[in-house]
């Protein structure tokens, strides 16, 4: 007698599917034709260990509260490297329906600085036995200019006078997840931006889409094998592929290797205390056409813990 009315859930929840997933596809397919210039987006190699950083659709998704903090040094030895630090914190709320969270990231490299305040909400539905989760991010990103850095010949040039400008943006992404697969796609950062500087217009960043997805083998009671890979896009340039594989042991230590475009290589480990992790990757280049031969490192520090009376106990694999 209440087949019906399952039968009539079911189908809602396939249709309320559907409308997100053409919603997505429209607004990233419609960043395609928008032209820019720009820098990418900071560069990740723990970004398994941390998925909010490039897709609002993770916040909330393991039904705990979570913090992470990461730090990345791009080229080490170089004056004025790249260097990122990411805070995030999100977790699940309105009994693991909703997830909510914010995320602070800072990304500098040589006399400009980018800050960035992000607002990240996600909304999920159950899939049989998955999760699709589609999310939003909104906020403002703050771009500074720092000439006393530089060596100026003629400090009077209007090209380089200080320069501080507040610009806002949003970004969506969606994602499917169960306890054996992660796959998601996302655009961070939907909206380009410029700004002008001595009469020159300068471009700060343009859309960066994200296509990811790792999957576990439960190689024995104790040991797992992960591998993982992320494609990233940006109009104007080449496909960047990231290529990871990892093994855990006893859910405790995770040590791995990894690839960005078969040009640089590195090792990453990971060590978990209860419901503390701690990450530290190591990344070389690998290539005789390489023109940078400096090392990057990257080290991240989470916790995952059940917050609220809802909240799962046990740690998730994603």
């Amino acid at each position: 007698m209440n087949s019906k009315p399952s039968t009539i859930s079911a189908i809602n929840s396939f249709k309320n599917v559907q409308q997100i997933l053409r919603l997505v596809v429209a607004v990233v397919g419609s960043g395609l034709f928008t032209t820019a210039n720009a820098q990418q987006d900071p560069i990740y190699a723990q970004y398994m260990n941390n998925p909010l950083a490039i897709n609002p659709a993770y916040a909330g998704s393991n039904n705990m509260f979570n913090a992470n903090i990461q730090y990345r040094t791009q080229w080490a030895g170089i004056d004025a490297n790249p260097a990122t630090i990411n805070f995030s914190s999100h977790m699940a709320v309105f009994r693991n329906k909703i997830g909510a969270g914010l995320m602070v990231i800072q990304d500098k490299i040589g006399d400009t600085k980018n800050t960035e305040f992000q607002g990240v909400f996600a909304y999920k539905i159950q899939v049989k036995d998955s999760w699709l989760s589609f999310g939003m991010q909104t906020g403002f990103i703050r771009y500074q200019t720092d000439p006393s850095m530089l060596t100026i010949r003629d400090p009077g040039d209007p090209a380089f006078n200080q320069l501080t400008e507040t610009k806002f943006n949003t970004g969506v992404g969606i994602m499917l997840k169960s306890d054996r697969y992660l796959v998601g796609i996302s655009v961070p950062r939907l909206l380009p931006a410029t700004v002008s500087q001595g009469g020159q217009s300068i471009a700060l960043y343009s859309q960066n889409y994200y296509l990811f997805g790792s999957y576990v083998m439960f190689i024995s009671q104790d040991i797992r094998f992960k591998p993982s890979v992320l494609l990233r896009a940006t109009q104007g340039t080449s496909i960047s592929a990231d290529l990871n594989a990892s093994f855990t042991f006893k859910e405790l230590y995770t040590g791995g290797i990894f690839t960005r475009n078969f040009k640089s290589y590195g090792i990453l480990a990971q060590a978990s205390f209860k419901n503390i992790r701690f990450g530290y990757v190591f990344e070389l280049p690998g290539s005789a056409a390489t023109s940078l031969n400096f090392v990057s490192h990257e080290v991240s520090l989470g916790i995952s813990t059940a917050l609220l009376g809802f909240h799962d106990q046990a740690v998730k694999t994603f």
